[in-house]
């Protein structure tokens, strides 16, 4: 997908069965770029979006795919879409998480009891790292990738966002057929990582008004960063560290 991707399994029961467990983790994320990556003209993505299948043809997990970015364009607006402004069919902010998530399944179903899957700064966790802690994760500041807004320490959750800061301007607001505007990142914790990251999204492509709307949508807390670089956001689901900075 073009993103590093990495589990950490801190002291499994069982080593062998949870070594097994990771590798078919990546196995099914492999699966997914061959299959969604839009830069593989041979993906089923590019090859529907070329018109050579039609919707009968696709796979169940295109099927699924394409109606969660229908969902989330009801929902936001039409603000998410999953159409780039040539008419190129991107289902990347969908599947990213999706796939992520699918891969935390595998880890779930195969008992591993703790472990945290970080699909490039994307994250879903289990259980603790070291007893009576949960795991912490960072939220970078936009202006600087030194420093973090929050650190929050959770245990079943995930964590997602999307930003500007490293891509430039990527995600499309549908309603205008231009660049989103208004933040220079948003994130998003919710319990499972598909949601996280879909409403990231709409957040980053909705603006402002985004922050607000994502709390009804399944998000228990988002933080976001707008273009002038104050903090925005329904921050009383983050459970901050000691001596974390106040948002």
């Amino acid at each position: 997908m073009g993103i590093p991707m990495s589990v950490d399994v801190p002291a499994p029961a069982d080593p062998r069965r949870a070594e097994r467990a990771v590798r078919t983790a990546f196995a099914r994320l492999h699966e997914a770029d061959r299959r969604f990556s839009r830069f593989r003209s041979e993906s089923e993505v590019s090859r529907f979006g070329a018109g050579d299948l039609r919707p009968e043809d696709l796979s169940a997990d295109l099927t699924e795919v394409l109606a969660l970015a229908t969902r989330a364009g009801l929902a936001s607006g039409g603000a998410f879409t999953v159409r780039r402004p040539d008419g190129t069919l991107d289902t990347d902010g969908v599947v990213k998480g999706w796939a992520a998530q699918r891969a935390a399944g595998v880890l779930d179903a195969a008992g591993v009891g703790a472990f945290c899957l970080n699909a490039g700064g994307d994250v879903v966790t289990r259980g603790e790292p070291v007893p009576g802690r949960g795991w912490r994760v960072g939220v970078r500041d936009p202006s600087d990738a030194h420093r973090f807004l929050v650190v929050v320490e959770q245990r079943d959750g995930a964590v997602a966002t999307s930003g500007t800061y490293e891509r430039g301007a990527h995600v499309w607001d549908g309603r205008t057929g231009r660049a989103a505007s208004g933040l220079l990142s948003a994130t998003v914790l919710a319990a499972d990582l598909t949601t996280a990251d879909v409403l990231a999204t709409c957040v980053l492509a909705l603006g402002r008004d985004g922050v607000a709307w994502a709390a009804g949508q399944g998000a228990t807390a988002v933080l976001a960063v707008d273009d002038d670089g104050r903090v925005v956001g329904d921050t009383a689901g983050l459970r901050l560290l000691d001596g974390a900075p106040a948002v």
